[in-house]
């Protein structure tokens, strides 16, 4: 193990994404595996459709309304976690609004933000940007986007970025 990742253990971290069909979901389990931590499942009240189609106009819906879904859980004790790996999918072009709903409802001044995202084409988008302007006082470093279709070849990748990280002596 890298001096880096031991930096990361050394730390308190959580997991925190939102997967519709399961490609963060994998990627949030590589990086727990490299870099231990708390998971946590960013859930909607409100499930999205089990379709592919219908999702993608809801969220297109979500966006346009600049709507805020409700979250099914929350976390007690932000305060007691020092980095947040933040994974999600890029729908039309950003985060998902859910994660506008999680990133409005904690302060995550002071922590280190570490963004990944799965995609089909379009890496970030401008999702590092609408994350920077959600959570203005915290440190956003070099994240990890993955198209959807190399997810389950992409464990090594994880563990060689993981390893890069350097988020030590903050």
């Amino acid at each position: 193990m890298q001096a880096n990742t031991q930096a990361v253990k050394e730390q308190k971290v959580l997991i925190a994404y939102f997967s519709w069909g399961g490609n963060t979901k994998t990627i949030a389990e590589y990086i727990h595996e490299a870099a231990g931590g708390d998971m946590f499942e960013i859930k909607t009240l409100q499930p999205y459709p089990k379709e592919y189609n219908p999702t993608v106009d809801t969220a297109k819906e979500e966006q346009r309304l600049n709507a805020r879904p409700k979250l099914s859980a929350t976390i007690d004790n932000m305060s007691g976690y020092d980095t947040v790996f933040l994974g999600y999918p890029n729908w039309w072009g950003t985060i998902p609004m859910a994660l506008f709903t999680f990133l409005e409802a904690y302060d995550l001044t002071g922590k280190t933000i570490i963004p990944f995202c799965t995609h089909e084409g379009s890496g970030f988008g401008s999702s590092i940007d609408d994350i920077k302007r959600l959570s203005p006082n915290a440190l956003i470093l070099q994240g990890f986007v993955v198209r959807g279709g190399s997810v389950k070849r992409a464990k090594n990748d994880v563990d060689k970025w993981i390893s890069r990280l350097d988020i030590g002596g903050r």
